[in-house]
């Protein structure tokens, strides 16, 4: 399972969506769609841009992969 955690990110640096778009150049609906957990992809230079701006030491630090438990 795929775990976002770019709200987590936003939330302890105290930055609205409205400052990572400026800070990216990436359309409002992007960073919302990623903020709000509902993008179904995202590409690289997003993930990229996001990371500059945020000063993201890896891409875990808003991307988290988890394995889920098998039943």
């Amino acid at each position: 399972m795929i775990v976002n955690k770019l709200s987590e990110v936003m939330g302890r640096k105290r930055l609205k969506i409205s400052d990572v778009v400026e800070m990216t150049g990436l359309a409002r609906n992007t960073v919302s769609e990623l903020y709000h957990d509902r993008a179904k992809r995202v590409d690289f230079e997003t993930l990229n841009k996001i990371c500059t701006a945020l000063e993201c030491v890896s891409l875990n630090d808003i991307i988290e992969y988890q394995r889920e438990a098998s039943e």
